[in-house]
């Protein structure tokens, strides 16, 4: 969840930089949520701010969008917004796995750059640097591959004997670039968290950072989805938390306006229940999780009202409200929801994001 306000001018620090771990998100050191925030200082007079949560969280009732509120009420992070405006609002999904989630970066006329391809370092909660880099490599790859015969430019046209290329050595060129060695190093870092908590997972993150660079002779696996980490909600106590004051804190629609996201009233929700699992939502979902995917999604999509007769609860997806973070196709329980690209570029639109 991330948000951008405008601030007076004489409160602007450009260049400031603070990230934060604990509070809400840990409250003790063997706490295992994920997470952390970031609060950047921008000319003019722009903060951008945000609260990053691992989606292998076990609690179903923990609500991001409601911690991010909390997290903005405590005085080290108020002092920055007081006197300001919220101008924008928005929510992404961070493929955050790293060195261990890598895929296969290729395929026949086309790659995969940047954050597609999972180059996200999440210590640093950094990805440009790595996006930029990966970009060069892949033009570098390209233009050596093309640079013999005839080229298109020339002709003006493609060949229909020309078969797609698949730039094989754009994967090598990553795996010998600071691209690898930096996501090597802090490999482990995420499952010590998973692991140990807060406590362990800061001391192993200092270790592999700072001390052995990701030469400890061992790797940390990871197993399992992030879907199957969220536990019954018998495990649990629902989370009661404070109304918003509609200066610092906001209600979810209020702030879903400021997203700017726009779809087509007409056209086929892009978001649908795969078929295999159409019994989820109202018989697993909803009675053994407590219907996770009220609180996960940053934009009020699903939500569970009566049916007709009113004996039971059935699923709604407001699907126009949606601004395409993929949450709900990673943490749904059984990840029963099929996200599909919608109608006519329809969407968010992030002006100042």
């Amino acid at each position: 969840r991330l948000v951008s306000w405008e601030i007076p001018e004489e409160k602007s620090q450009p260049g400031f930089v603070q990230h934060t771990i604990g509070w809400p998100l840990q409250s003790g050191l063997m706490d295992k949520i994920f997470g952390g925030s970031f609060l950047y200082h921008q000319n003019p007079n722009l903060v951008s701010i945000g609260v990053v949560v691992g989606l292998d969280y076990a609690n179903p009732y923990l609500n991001p969008y409601q911690e991010f509120q909390r997290w903005k009420t405590h005085p080290s992070i108020r002092k920055h917004l007081e006197g300001g405006t919220c101008i924008s609002y928005g929510a992404r999904v961070l493929n955050e796995g790293g060195y261990h989630s890598i895929p296969k970066l290729t395929f026949p006329g086309g790659a995969l750059l940047g954050c597609a391809a999972g180059f996200l370092n999440a210590v640093k909660i950094k990805g440009s640097h790595t996006a930029i880099k990966s970009g060069m490599l892949a033009a570098e790859t390209a233009f050596d591959a093309l640079k013999e015969g005839e080229a298109v430019a020339d002709s003006g046209e493609l060949s229909s004997d020309d078969n797609a290329i698949e730039l094989l050595e754009y994967e090598n060129a990553v795996e010998k670039s600071w691209i690898h060695d930096e996501l090597y190093q802090v490999r482990n870092c995420h499952e010590a968290f998973a692991r140990w908590g807060t406590g362990g997972g800061m001391i192993y993150t200092g270790f592999a950072a700072h001390l052995s660079k990701g030469r400890e002779p061992w790797t940390l696996e990871h197993s399992g989805k992030d879907a199957d980490k969220t536990q019954p909600k018998e495990n649990f106590q629902p989370i009661s938390y404070p109304s918003p004051d509609g200066i610092l804190t906001f209600d979810l629609l209020s702030n879903l306006q400021r997203a700017g996201t726009y779809h087509a009233d007409d056209q086929p929700s892009h978001l649908r229940v795969k078929s295999d699992l159409a019994d989820v939502p109202e018989s697993l979902s909803l009675q053994i999780y407590a219907a996770p995917e009220q609180r996960f999604c940053p934009a009020g999509v699903y939500e569970y009202v009566d049916n007709e007769k009113g004996d039971k609860k059935e699923l709604v997806i407001n699907a126009q409200n949606c601004i395409h973070c993929k949450c709900c196709s990673i943490k749904a329980p059984h990840e029963f929801i099929n996200w599909t690209v919608p109608e006519g570029g329809g969407g968010p639109q992030y002006q100042v994001m």
